[in-house]
């Protein structure tokens, strides 16, 4: 079993902010898959479904962000799972807006919900980073974070959500690469290059070439030439 935890606060009053990013990705999945209605346990929202062949529950912590790692940590230890069964997904002030990165373990950049989830939880689960971009300046952070995505942000945030969706298979069963890759691609970015063709040695491709291609040269039947090779090697016919 996988859980797929969102985070992000509740009520209307938070509903766009930039700061509820990860519940909206959950939210995404939800449409875009075969899960039951939302119901409330945990401290939280979560809905059960199938994804991949494998089960998930998808959840949405209900005790603000600071507060996230109770209700992601009860569910775990509820079902007997381990750090490396969970998915968080959040804002990350340090990515531009649109682009995503995922790793395992790691710090919590400050952010208050992770650090919440690493007390409750241990370090050793999946982050999945939406970026939100940084207002380039401290004292705006809160306001920014806080505040609703602009219009002009859906060029970029709803095919990133609607791909979240699409591909969350590949998140499912470990395609990493993949997976990213197609958030990439949704948002106008590039696809990570793939393994480079191993070089040759400097001009070996072009050795070979004359080689192949080279025309064995004819010798001289008759004349001067013929008479002295003759001589040299004898007549051999």
């Amino acid at each position: 079993m996988l859980i797929i935890a969102g985070l992000g606060n509740p009520g209307a009053k938070y509903a766009g902010n930039r700061h509820n990013i990860g519940f909206m990705a959950v939210d995404a999945i939800h449409r875009k898959h075969a899960f039951s209605p939302w119901s409330k346990k945990f401290k939280a929202e979560i809905a059960e479904g199938e994804i991949a062949g494998e089960k998930v529950l998808l959840l949405k912590p209900q005790t603000f962000m600071n507060l996230s790692g109770e209700a992601v940590g009860e569910a775990m230890r509820f079902y007997k799972l381990s750090p490396a069964d969970i998915v968080a997904v959040y804002d990350e002030l340090d990515l531009p807006a649109g682009k995503a990165r995922i790793k395992t373990g790691g710090g919590h950049g400050g952010h208050n919900g992770i650090k919440s989830l690493d007390a409750h939880c241990g370090q050793d689960y999946r982050r999945l980073r939406l970026g939100i971009g940084h207002p380039g300046d401290k004292e705006r952070v809160t306001g920014h974070v806080l505040g609703d995505f602009a219009k002009a942000d859906s060029v970029w945030l709803d095919p990133l959500l609607d791909e979240i969706a699409i591909a969350v298979d590949m998140l499912v069963r470990g395609e990493e690469s993949q997976f990213m890759n197609r958030l990439a691609l949704s948002t106008g970015g590039k696809a990570e290059a793939g393994p480079k063709a191993e070089k040759k040695p400097a001009g070996q491709s072009h050795v070979h070439q004359a080689r192949n291609h080279a025309q064995p040269k004819t010798l001289p039947a008759t004349g001067p030439m013929a008479d002295m090779l003759k001589k040299m090697f004898g007549d051999k016919g």
